[in-house]
């Protein structure tokens, strides 16, 4: 299963932040708070000195009301939402710890011949004789198809591309010659790691924007707090 780690100390960071650079505004929390979780977020939102969330609709106005949070579904958001989630800019550039880590795990390993193909239709032909690892994550997860044999992945701080299609549930990975167990994390992005500002990547890829991405990934993955 993919998993989305949401780090409650980033995301007072970045709130923090978001309030200094732009005043007691309004923050987007449209789309379950950009897959972070909108309760949990929404608070820490009201913590950090917000005038109010933005959300979806005044069901949500009303649930948030009840938890003490002023809320809206109909002024603008204008507080700055990379800063607030820690979002990569287009060149990578980060503005602390992202909120959002998505990883999943090794499901297996396996060798593979130079000249083989790897996954659906055979789109990738190993260059050289190797070894693949199969990690969860797939399109119904919010991998988009787009970033197979373009996108990669952080194994034991070792970055491994991609290969091949991304599957409904699972991708392929080249790890050449490592020691990789199963049931090891493989990041995608965020973290601390190599891939901390990976979002930038998959934006370039994609073309949708970091926001969208990190929205579908956090509605459905399993998703977890740090702290």
């Amino acid at each position: 299963m993919l998993r989305a780690l949401i780090s409650r100390p980033a995301l007072v960071a970045g709130a923090a932040r978001a309030v200094a650079a732009g005043g007691a505004g309004v923050a987007d929390l449209r789309r379950d708070a950009w897959g972070h979780g909108l309760l949990d977020v929404a608070r820490i939102a009201a913590a950090a000195g917000v005038r109010a969330v933005r959300v979806d609709d005044e069901d949500t106005v009303a649930r948030l009301a009840a938890d003490g949070i002023p809320a809206t579904c109909e002024e603008p958001a204008d507080l700055d939402a990379g800063l607030f989630y820690g979002l990569p800019d287009a060149a990578g550039a980060l503005p602390g710890e992202p909120a959002m880590r998505v990883f999943g795990r090794v499901l297996s390993t396996k060798d593979i011949s130079a000249g083989s193909g790897v996954s659906y239709g055979y789109i990738h032909r190993a260059p050289v004789d190797s070894r693949l690892a199969l990690i969860t994550g797939g399109y119904a997860q919010g991998v988009v198809r787009a970033l197979g044999s373009r996108a990669s992945v952080e194994i034991d701080g070792v970055v491994h591309p991609i290969v091949g299609r991304i599957a409904m549930d699972v991708c392929v990975v080249d790890i050449g010659d490592a020691e990789v167990a199963t049931g090891t994390e493989a990041t995608y992005f965020g973290g601390r790691g190599p891939l901390a500002a990976g979002l930038a990547d998959w934006t370039r890829i994609t073309g949708m924007t970091a926001g969208e991405l990190v929205a579908v990934v956090g509605q459905r993955t399993e998703r977890e707090w740090l702290g």
